[in-house]
């Protein structure tokens, strides 16, 4: 099966994310991984030592590999992926920025590298699910169905 560069960019994202949720539950990636919690601005565990993680942030990282790799077989899927994530991670930035980090409300936890990472990926997978998008046409030829990916 031909995959379209679409397909492509979720799937090397969604790897990527499922990467990053296993990183983040092997001591020495993660530093100070005795404090890692399940949730709340308490965990001290830092993914390479510079990214906030806790148990739940790592699962958040597998539920969207796992989600990436799933959507990648479709363009309309992959498309949905990038943007529909992309979005999410924005929305993400946006309440890191806003919180207070010592707070309650940062129960995923996020920090100032954290906030900036989400900024950049949630504008990377939009630009490339808008962008790519756009690249793939259907094939209205003949004998063949509708909305099949050339």
């Amino acid at each position: 099966m031909t995959r379209t560069p679409i397909q492509l960019a979720a799937l090397v994202i969604g790897a990527v994310f499922l990467l990053v949720g296993i990183l983040g539950f092997i001591p020495g990636i993660t530093t100070d991984y005795d404090m890692l919690t399940f949730a709340g601005h308490h965990s001290g565990a830092k993914l390479l030592g510079i990214f906030e993680v806790s148990i739940l942030h790592n699962i958040v990282h597998l539920l969207f590999g796992v989600a990436g790799l799933a959507m990648a077989r479709t363009v309309a899927t992959a498309k949905a992926f990038l943007v529909g994530g992309g979005l999410i991670y924005l929305v993400l930035w946006l309440y890191g920025l806003l919180i207070d980090m010592d707070s309650a409300a940062n129960f995923v936890p996020v920090n100032t590298a954290d906030n900036w990472l989400h900024f950049a990926l949630g504008a990377v997978m939009i630009a490339l699910g808008l962008l790519l998008g756009r690249r793939a046409t259907t094939d209205t030829a003949p004998g063949t169905t509708p909305g099949t990916v050339r």
